[in-house]
């Protein structure tokens, strides 16, 4: 990892530890994290169990919207595009 990122893997790493789940839509808009999978590598290695599983886009943009607001185009076919979702097995 690179000094310039600490904070931004700081950030997703509690945000992980804490017990919610993640996708790269929600580090992309959150924390402004473009390389999620990259940050997953690393706790991985680190000794972290972090599992993940597909969800649909429809549902990180519904738990995006309880903190912000996001409102993808309409022509996108949401319910169509899946995106992985990662979080920490205890």
């Amino acid at each position: 990892m690179k000094t310039n990122r600490h904070g931004l893997y700081l950030a997703v790493r509690e945000h992980i530890t804490s017990g919610k789940p993640i996708t790269k839509l929600e580090a992309m808009i959150f924390y402004g994290v473009s390389s999620l999978p990259a940050l997953i590598r690393e706790l991985r290695k680190q000794g972290w169990l972090i599992k993940s599983r597909t969800i649909p886009f429809a549902a990180a943009v519904k738990r995006v919207n309880e903190h912000a607001v996001f409102q993808p185009p309409q022509n996108l076919p949401t319910r169509d595009i899946f995106l992985t979702e990662y979080w920490l097995s205890r």
